[in-house]
């Protein structure tokens, strides 16, 4: 049997992933997937690695080796961190691009949302950005590193490969990572208002309200994975990966397993936080808006509906920020717990699977943060944004 060469470089991608990052958190053999005793939250502490930032809103690696951190300004910059200092030039700056509430002071879920570099960016050069523009249409667009000007991209590159009308200022979700399947996904809310007003969340015929997965290597400007749940299924859009969900903010890839978890934000009384298995096959439906996480909201059918792995009430909380599994070396006592946050009280919670895979939830730490993102390095290692302007990573204490 002859494997094709795209199949078969996603292959080789994945096993290549998770041979790199296998030393990283000391297994020889198999990553831990489950715990028996939860991180010691005496043991840990957040350190500022770098201040003075304009609403930071997320913060991810390239891949290429060089140790780099990426940090996006919502207001269309994208700064590089290294060694502790950051570039006195933006790697790029998109702010002309960008819905114009985004440049000022005033609350908006508007501006540059995502940012993802290609599994080949350290060959190719290639990320994508993900942002609302001046009409609030969710974009994401293609880019380019200046070539031999690894600190800069070229903005004359930018190549927009999807666009979608928000009938909202607000959930326009905005997260878009590649999996390790070598796709791209990309997490869009329901649209916006409250309550889901237009019943995308249930309506399989909208891309309001779920995650899309795209093949961006294929085809311009992408084309549909033969693999995706809904292809050729007459009453779902083909593009559609998983659907029932209200306003992911920050999905992730566990970088050992493949596991993904994704954060959705709640409505009246809930924050969610859900889970899919690497050997997923997608079309997942995550219940909104039947269910609010566990909780009946509107009522009505909610077919394979799939129940969060941990939610927690409005009196801990009023909107979830999804993060990582932890995979660094600097803080053994974390390894396998996903850590994940709330932006309105600052507290830190981290979930794991214990040896019968059950869920175990402690809350960490609270902080005075108001925490737009999380974020991870090439070495595994956590961090947490604080929309105030600085950028934290987990620390041993002491």
């Amino acid at each position: 049997m002859t494997i094709p060469a795209c199949t078969a470089k996603r292959l080789l991608s994945a096993v290549v992933a998770l041979l790199l990052c296998l030393p990283t958190f000391g297994q020889s053999a198999e990553p831990k997937i489950f715990r028996d005793s939860p991180p010691e939250p005496a043991a840990m502490q957040l350190t500022s690695v770098a201040a003075g930032f304009f609403r930071p809103i997320y913060a991810t690696h390239a891949g290429d080796g060089t140790g780099r951190l990426f940090v996006l300004e919502q207001s269309g910059k994208i700064w590089i961190l290294q060694d502790g200092a950051r570039k006195t030039v933006p790697f790029l700056d998109v702010s002309a691009l960008i819905s114009r509430i985004a440049l000022t002071q005033r609350y908006s879920e508007q501006g540059l949302l995502g940012l993802a570099f290609h599994p080949d960016y350290a060959s190719n050069g290639v990320f994508f950005i993900n942002y609302t523009d001046h009409g609030g249409s969710s974009v994401v667009a293609r880019y380019q590193v200046m070539p031999q000007q690894p600190y800069l991209a070229d903005p004359s590159s930018g190549q927009i490969i999807f666009r979608l009308n928000q009938p909202y200022a607000n959930h326009n979700g905005g997260h878009i990572d590649f999996g390790p399947d070598g796709y791209l996904y990309i997490a869009l809310g329901d649209g916006g208002s409250a309550n889901d007003p237009l019943g995308a969340g249930q309506n399989r015929q909208m891309l309001l309200g779920t995650i899309l997965r795209l093949d961006v290597d294929n085809a311009f400007p992408y084309a549909i994975p033969p693999d995706n749940p809904f292809v050729n299924d007459a009453a779902a859009l083909d593009a559609i990966w998983a659907y029932g969900l209200r306003n992911v903010w920050r999905f992730s890839f566990d970088r050992a397993t493949g596991d993904m978890y994704l954060a959705d934000v709640g409505q009246n009384q809930w924050e969610e936080l859900n889970f899919q298995p690497a050997d997923s096959r997608g079309g997942e439906n995550y219940g909104w808006n039947v269910y609010e996480a566990n909780t009946i909201f509107a009522g009505g059918s909610a077919p394979n509906h799939v129940l969060p792995f941990f939610a927690y009430s409005h009196s801990l909380g009023c909107s979830v920020t999804g993060g990582y599994v932890y995979r660094g070396s600097a803080i053994a006592g974390l390894q396998a717990a996903y850590l994940f946050g709330d932006y309105c009280t600052g507290r830190i919670w981290a979930s794991w699977r214990d040896s019968s895979l059950t869920w175990q939830t402690i809350e960490l730490m609270k902080t005075n943060m108001a925490i737009s993102s999380f974020g991870e390095d090439e070495a595994g290692e956590v961090y947490v944004i604080d929309y105030a302007g600085t950028v934290y990573r987990f620390e041993p204490r002491g």
